[in-house]
């Protein structure tokens, strides 16, 4: 039976669009309040950034092809006008296609940003708009220094890259975690000198440790200058580029400076507090295991919430708030379930469990570490670097979690993810057949490796 429900969305990125097509499907009367289908994600954010990385891949296997026995005469350029141009156009692509899906599925559109007035009702400019619950995924923007003010010229928020028509020359990134790694991952392998600014004593200070060490050395032996224990306190336009301050009183000078600290939550000035919603100290949506706020009317999904601010997540909460308000069965989020990549030069992927928050928790587990040197498929691709590390209970051998490190990681991880999610054992993993020769195979030969270690 269809339900009559009427459902608000506000935002249009993962968690908005995704909930607005599950409760269309459901039956309800679903509006979306959007600037911008596909949000910061498609716009601005992941589309943009791994087309960009995606390039940088291909620049990285023509550079590094001479080992292979492949020749090329000229060194290997990047046109970044045309690079950037085809990342926008994608980007407005997927953002038609979205649209076209939410039609396709009778979701009203309206164009513009909304704002609570209550509980259940959202103003649009002078539109008023009555719901029976709403949904608030309204994403968060870039986190900027009060002494680093982006020009959109020289000093760039990750929005702000893609209307450069020049490559920068001497790249200074500040922010060593996801984005900033990614980002000096990919302008090193298009060709710009890149510094890399971190506040901590290693890069992805949030990642597996043994991960963030390969990463450092292939950084280094690509030339990439990584600054650790340098906290930046100012960005300074010059002449010709930037001076960047650093807390000792050390400088360090650019020609263009990326800003990747983090991010802010876009939750200001939207009603939520005069609603009755909970903000924390950092201006996020609490929310519970099915996407609640502390009015229970609404609910909230994606970056505003802060829960492990990826896509595939903002999408789940959407999904699960939807299912909820109207009723349907569902599990809970499962944080220990996602999957999550850097899509650095390796890509590092993870998974459930490390052994260090096993032990912390009192799981008794067991982790082994293969690394990638003795699989045939990497021999044969050139792959110097990487590992695969699973992580089990050590009596009952059921797959705790794992983190993969080598190119194509984020699609490697989907079969250890699969044994979390399933509850299946080392041995079950390990007697699956895989293709020789291939990557996976380490997988497979991990597990076996365990099975007899546990």
């Amino acid at each position: 039976m269809a339900n009559q429900q009427r459902i608000i969305v506000l935002g249009g990125g993962p968690g908005g669009y995704e909930a607005a097509l599950s409760a269309a499907r459901l039956g309800a009367d679903v509006t979306v309040v959007s600037d911008g289908l596909g949000g910061s994600a498609v716009l601005t954010d992941c589309v943009p950034s791994k087309t960009l990385i995606a390039v940088a891949e291909v620049v990285t296997l023509a550079s590094e092809s001479a080992g292979l026995g492949v020749r090329i005469d000229a060194p290997v350029t990047v046109d970044l006008a045309a690079v950037n141009t085809r990342i926008k156009k994608l980007a407005e692509a997927q953002s038609a296609d979205i649209g076209t899906r939410l039609a396709a599925e009778g979701v009203r559109v309206v164009d513009g940003r909304g704002r609570l007035d209550g509980a259940s009702r959202v103003l649009v400019g002078d539109t008023a708009f009555e719901a029976d619950a709403v949904l608030v995924a309204t994403g968060a923007h870039p986190r900027v220094l009060p002494q680093a003010v982006p020009d959109g010229e020289r000093i760039l928020t990750w929005e702000q890259l893609y209307d450069l028509e020049e490559l920068p020359e001497r790249l200074v990134v500040v922010g060593s975690g996801v984005t900033g790694a990614e980002f000096a991952s990919a302008y090193n392998a298009l060709g710009s000198q890149v510094t890399l600014v971190s506040s901590r004593d290693r890069v992805l200070p949030g990642e597996d440790s043994d991960a963030a060490h390969v990463l450092e050395e292939v950084f280094a032996r690509r030339g990439m200058t990584v600054l650790g224990r340098s906290r930046a306190t100012s960005v300074t336009r010059t002449a010709d580029g930037v001076v960047v301050g650093l807390q000792d009183g050390r400088t360090v000078e650019g020609t263009h400076c990326l800003l990747a600290v983090g991010s802010i939550p876009n939750t200001a000035g939207i009603g939520l507090e005069e609603a009755g919603v909970t903000l924390d100290r950092g201006g996020y949506i609490e929310v519970d295991k099915v996407s609640r706020t502390s009015n229970r009317g609404i609910y909230a999904a994606g970056d505003c919430t802060g829960v492990l601010m990826l896509a595939s997540v903002a999408a789940m909460q959407g999904r699960i708030a939807i299912w909820h308000s109207l009723g349907e069965a569902l599990s809970p989020l499962k944080l220990r379930e996602v999957s999550s990549n850097v899509f650095t030069d390796p890509e590092i992927a993870t998974v459930g469990w490390s052994q260090t928050a096993a032990d912390e928790a009192g799981l008794a587990a067991t982790t082994l570490t293969l690394s990638l040197h003795g699989n045939a498929r990497a021999k044969m691709q050139g792959i110097d670097e990487g590992f695969v590390k699973l992580t089990c209970r050590t009596e009952s051998r059921l797959v705790l979690g794992g983190v993969i490190v080598a190119p194509r990681a984020s699609e490697l991880i989907h079969v250890v993810a699969t044994a979390v999610s399933l509850g299946l054992t080392v041995d079950q993993l390990a007697k699956a057949f895989t293709v020789y020769p291939s990557l996976s195979g380490s997988i497979a030969e991990a597990a076996h490796q365990l099975h007899q270690r546990a």
